[in-house]
């Protein structure tokens, strides 16, 4: 995973989290990672990069983050409610001031109707605000969803990270 898009999103996620001095954690079930990674390839990373969850398991969503086993009995791994759950673990988990999760179905195999190959829910979470959970879908192998999804989160990350433009603040 080393697209330019990869790149700069990554460069502007951990710039906007050192201008605004924020730490950020992230927990992660399709990308295996891959956030975590990324945002660990910059020099200087530790001065904004907390801690990184990888709970591809579900056992590892209950014990780590504290999702609800009944979360995952109703909803799937692959839910809005897990994906709430687990950014908000993530948070009560960490001395982050932001958090990304990430759960979906990166592929060849297991999608269904419902939720095809592609499917990934996103959680976003800054300390003391309301919770932002996103749907996306994304095309390609394996490879080309879990890199897309990383591109994703931490565009967002960015996004919520980088202060308002001049002309509104």
């Amino acid at each position: 995973m080393t697209s330019s898009a990869l790149k700069l999103a990554t460069e502007r996620a951990g710039e906007a989290l050192l201008r605004r001095g924020w730490l950020v954690a992230t927990s992660e079930s399709c990308t295996g990672g891959a956030m975590a990674h990324q945002l660990t390839e910059i020099g200087g990373s530790s001065a904004w990069f907390e801690r990184g969850f990888v709970t591809y398991s579900n056992i590892a969503k209950i014990e780590l983050l504290g999702v609800s086993p009944d979360i995952l009995a109703e909803y799937g791994a692959v839910s809005r409610e897990t994906a709430l759950a687990m950014v908000q673990g993530t948070l009560e988990r960490s001395r982050a001031d932001v958090a990304i999760a990430v759960t979906g179905i990166a592929g060849p195999s297991g999608g269904s109707p419902g939720k095809p190959v592609g499917t990934i829910w996103f959680g976003f979470a800054v300390r003391g605000e309301a919770p932002q959970i996103e749907l996306q879908q994304f095309d390609g192998d394996r490879q080309a969803v879990r890199e897309a999804a990383t591109v994703y989160a931490l565009s967002r990350l960015a996004e919520l990270a980088e202060e308002p433009p001049s002309h509104l603040a």
